[in-house]
C-alpha cells in the first residue's frame, strides 16, 4: 500500500486561514501586522522567493515592503537599513535573503536584526533558544515540518527520528525541535558511512542535503514517516526531492512530496511569526 501523502499546499491553506484571523483582529485594532524584506544581489531564485513572500502577506493582511540592493552594495548601508527597520514602529518583522554576496558577513548581518523581529529565526538569540526549548520564533522551514506533522496527528514522542543534513537553517533546528518533543534524534549527513544503517532504522526520516534522489526505498523502514525537505532542479528542468519519490512512497507510511509538501509550509510558518511578532508588540513584550 502506497503512503499517504502529506499535502503541504493543503495544510499551509489551513494554517493560513486560521493565522489571516489572528491578523484580522490585529488591524481591527489599529495595528497592521508589517514585514520588511531586504534583498542584496541579483540572484534569480531569490527574487522568486521574494516575490513568493511579498504576494503571501498581501493573501493574509501583512502590510510588506522590499528593500533591493545590488550587487555590489556595501554591507554598512544594508546595515544601517536593517537599523532603520529595527526602529520603524510599523515593522513588526524582518529578514535578509539569503545568499549575500561573498564580502558580507552573514553572521553580523543576522545578528544586527532586532530579536523582536526576527521572524526567519535565524538570529543567534532564536538558534540558542532552540536547546531549551523556549525560541520565541522558530526557523520557518523545520516550524513548518513540525506542524505538518502535527496536523496529521503523527507521534513523536519515544520514536527514533533521523535528519539527514547539518545546515543551521534545516538540520541543526530540526534536530533541535524534535528532540524538544520528546524523540531520539540521531544527525547524519550526506557524508555519513554507511548512512542507510542509519535511515533503515528512522521511524521519521527528515532529509535536507540538496542531493537529488540521494535516498532510496532500500535506506528506508517500513511504514516510516518521510519528510523531504529538498528542492533540486533537474537537466530537463524538472523538480525533485532529496528522496527518491516513487520507490519511497511505496515503503513509507508518510511521504511529503516535491513539490508541494515541506515549501508552501516555509513561507507560511514566515508570516504566522510575523503575525505573532505584532501581537508581542501589541501587547509590548520585550524579549530583552
Amino acid at each position: 500500500m502506497s503512503a499517504q501523502i502529506i499535502d503541504g499546499k493543503k495544510t499551509a491553506e489551513l494554517v493560513r486561514a486560521e493565522w489571516k484571523l489572528r491578523a484580522d483582529k490585529l488591524i481591527q485594532s489599529g495595528i497592521k501586522p508589517g514585514l520588511a524584506v531586504i534583498i542584496v544581489g541579483d540572484n534569480p531564485a531569490s527574487a522568486i522567493y521574494v516575490k513568493n513572500k511579498v504576494k503571501a502577506c498581501s493573501d493574509v493582511g501583512i502590510y510588506s515592503e522590499v528593500h533591493s540592493f545590488g550587487k555590489d552594495a556595501k554591507q554598512s548601508d544594508v546595515l544601517d537599513c536593517i537599523q532603520a527597520l529595527n526602529e520603524n514602529p510599523n515593522i513588526h518583522g524582518m529578514l535578509v535573503q539569503l545568499p549575500l554576496p561573498p564580502h558580507f558577513e552573514n553572521n553580523r548581518v543576522i545578528a544586527s536584526i532586532a530579536i523582536e523581529k526576527d521572524v526567519d529565526g535565524f538570529h543567534l538569540y532564536n538558534v540558542g533558544a532552540l536547546v531549551t526549548g523556549n525560541t520565541v520564533f522558530p526557523p520557518c522551514t523545520p516550524y513548518g515540518v513540525m506542524t505538518m506533522l502535527d496536523r496529521y496527528a503523527i507521534p513523536i514522542e519515544g520514536r527514533h527520528a533521523v535528519v539527514v543534513g547539518r545546515s543551521n537553517i534545516v538540520g541543526k533546528p530540526m534536530a533541535l525541535m524534535l528532540l524538544e518533543q520528546g524523540a531520539t534524534v540521531t544527525i547524519c549527513t550526506s557524508r555519513t558511512r554507511d548512512l542507510a544503517q542509519f535511515t533503515q532504522s528512522a521511524d521519521i526520516l527528515v532529509v535536507a542535503t540538496g542531493r537529488p534522489r540521494m535516498i532510496t526505498a532500500a535506506m528506508v523502514k517500513k511504514g516510516a514517516v518521510v519528510i523531504d525537505v529538498g528542492i533540486n532542479r533537474l537537466s530537463d528542468g524538472t523538480l525533485c526531492g532529496d528522496v527518491d519519490f516513487e520507490p519511497v512512497k511505496e515503503i513509507a507510511g508518510f511521504i511529503t512530496p516535491v513539490p508541494g509538501g515541506v515549501g508552501p509550509m516555509t513561507i507560511t510558518m514566515l508570516l504566522c511569526n510575523t503575525i505573532l511578532a505584532a501581537e508581542r508588540a501589541q501587547a509590548g513584550i520585550k524579549i530583552r
